[in-house]
């Protein structure tokens, strides 16, 4: 009885500093759990990581119709339910909000990698946005369409990583097909509520299909504007080189990188003797049984003016190893100054870039260090 009862006084005491100090626990409840998400995260052709996704939705999407039609009802007498039931209808807006946090967190994490952060910035932050949004108590306030713009939000991202993983390649008509496989959920809970309450009809319409169309229409502008993560490409490494061989064992790397340089990958500071030739080398992460084409674009800066152009050259790509597809580019005539490199889709998204400059200087003896790949 002594252990029950001093059980009882620290849950209480842990009650009221919750609500003494309800928005910085809950904070720091956020941060820690989307800190757990970057470091549980997954390969995302992983297909439990898949089914975890589907679980989640369909159990969101449960949630907010039984919620959809519970609308309008007299208050339900909880002190006549069976305890699983009570606990149900007291926290079902609670665990709503749960499941699409968790899912908002691995999509943001998995959009974070897959492109740089320059190129994808807006898309990122909204995301962001809309993630710590569904930890704030004002949000949880508002009506069943925000949830349901939440639900429409997530199922599309899931629709955009998982069709391409399914196909094995990305681009226009890849887009297109998974923002038609996200329109299916959203059709079937329409034929849901038509079937078992039609007279709902309209507020279904209000609070379900216009929250979806509008996620959509975004996700549509946010792509003719190549802002949408090319998931699930990602570049894990790119660097820049003298010198790329591949052996039996791997990728042998050539830099004289000076050791303070330590946050360069390679010769982002390219000290280039008369023959020189420039490599840029990457690793491109794919899943199994996926095939594509990626380009690389080289631009060249010179002193006080704007990128220019100076060619692209096309890489076809094959998914399924650990590491990442490996693959490089070479370039044997350019010019000291300022240069980067994009690595692209061929529909024009950005997967990641560098940027490195060249100087010119006399041939002279030197010694270059050498890394796996």
């Amino acid at each position: 009885m002594p252990e029950i009862a001093q059980s009882a006084t620290r849950l209480d005491r842990f009650k009221l500093y919750y609500e003494k100090n309800e928005r910085w626990v809950d904070i720091a409840f956020f941060a820690g759990g989307f800190v757990f998400d970057v470091a549980t995260l997954g390969r995302v052709d992983a297909w439990v990581n898949i089914a975890q996704q589907v679980l989640y939705l369909a159990m969101a999407g449960a949630i907010l119709l039984q919620m959809f039609f519970d609308e309008g009802k007299p208050p339900r007498d909880l002190d006549a339910m069976p305890t699983i039931k009570r606990w149900y209808f007291q926290y079902r807006t609670v665990a709503v909000h749960f499941l699409l946090g968790s899912l908002l967190s691995l999509y943001t994490l998995f959009f974070f990698k897959s492109s740089s952060l320059l190129v994808s910035f807006a898309f990122l932050l909204f995301l962001v946005a809309v993630l710590v949004l569904n930890e704030s108590k004002q949000f949880k306030q508002l009506g069943l369409r925000f949830k349901f713009a939440l639900l429409s939000l997530c199922i599309l991202s899931f629709s955009a990583i998982v069709v391409p993983v399914l196909v094995g390649s990305i681009g226009v008509v890849v887009f297109l097909l998974s923002m038609l496989v996200g329109c299916i959920p959203l059709a079937i809970l329409d034929r849901r509520i038509r079937i078992h309450a039609p007279e709902t009809s309209q507020r279904a319409r209000t609070q379900i299909a216009v929250p979806f169309g509008l996620v959509l229409i975004g996700f549509l502008a946010l792509y003719l504007f190549r802002l949408i993560p090319p998931v699930p490409l990602s570049i894990p490494f790119i660097g820049v080189y003298h010198g790329v061989e591949r052996t039996d064992a791997g990728y042998r790397l050539s830099h004289e990188r000076a050791l303070w340089r330590f946050w360069h990958h390679g010769d982002q500071h390219f000290e280039a003797q008369p023959g020189d030739k420039l490599y840029v080398f990457f690793r491109i992460f794919s899943p199994a049984r996926f095939s594509d084409q990626v380009t690389m674009h080289w631009y060249w800066k010179p002193k006080g003016g704007e990128w220019k152009r100076q060619d692209g050259i096309p890489i076809a790509i094959v998914g399924g190893r650990e590491e990442g597809f490996r693959g490089y580019g070479v370039k044997t005539n350019y010019q000291p100054g300022e240069w980067k490199v994009q690595v692209e889709t061929t529909d024009g998204r950005e997967i990641g870039r560098i940027y490195f400059d060249v100087e010119s200087v006399p041939e002279a003896p030197r010694t270059f260090d050498t890394v796996m790949q």
